[in-house]
């Protein structure tokens, strides 16, 4: 099967992540699920320098960590490739460093139930992944953790990972996400922030939620 078309597909939602204010520079990156492979971002390229011939082919199963393409994947493929061979919902992956996102991150807490949209994201909260070097498997175990039950965390002092069952949806969540984080970091400067209770977002949840608001299909696996 032809694959430029989602090649190109992943560049440019990668330009559209600096565009919007999601990324900035050459942070961040962008996986896609092609069949028994995954296609990911290349290290340290500028986006608009990207090809489609740039973007890597990696194995879903057989040898792990092996790759092919004219540059090496981004230096976060472990927890990209991780996600998608423990989650075959998954089938796209956005990793940026938004500035709302990585502030609330830096404080190393959960996004709770300030508004009823944390219900696209599969649970009560988005939780914050324990801090590790970047691009190492202790990062990559540790959001394994984090993703439990969920579709999106947080990266203490990094940045956030958003997954979908197509790119679309997938960059959806995350512009959806560094809302929420916004508005939940305003309130708190506010002051006096109300939670809505684990049965009020059950409530949201059971009408047809994810569906109507394109995101996954009920709640993440656990």
């Amino acid at each position: 099967m032809n694959q430029v078309p989602l090649r190109q597909s992943i560049i440019d939602n990668c330009l559209r992540m600096n565009e919007i204010g999601l990324n900035q520079g050459v942070a961040g990156n962008i996986s896609v699920r092609d069949g028994d492979v995954m296609l990911i971002t290349p290290t340290s390229v500028p986006y608009d320098e990207l090809r489609p011939e740039d973007i890597v082919e990696m194995p879903l199963d057989g040898e792990y960590g092996a790759w092919s393409g004219p540059k090496p994947p981004s230096s976060e493929w472990r927890f990209h490739l991780d996600i998608m061979r423990s989650r075959p919902d998954v089938q796209a992956i956005v990793h940026s460093h938004p500035m709302y996102c990585t502030s609330i991150a830096i404080t190393r807490r959960a996004i709770p139930a300030c508004h009823y949209m944390i219900a696209a994201f599969g649970g009560k909260d988005v939780r914050c992944a324990d801090y590790a070097t970047y691009g190492t498997s202790e990062l990559s175990e540790n959001v394994l953790v984090a993703m439990r039950g969920r579709t999106a965390c947080l990266l203490a002092n990094h940045g956030s990972i958003c997954v979908g069952r197509s790119l679309s949806d997938a960059m959806w969540r995350a512009v959806e996400l560094e809302t929420i984080a916004q508005q939940y970091f305003n309130a708190m400067l506010m002051g006096n922030v109300a939670i809505l209770s684990d049965e009020q977002i059950e409530t949201v949840r059971r009408k047809g939620f994810s569906e109507s608001y394109g995101g996954m299909d009920g709640p993440a696996p656990e």
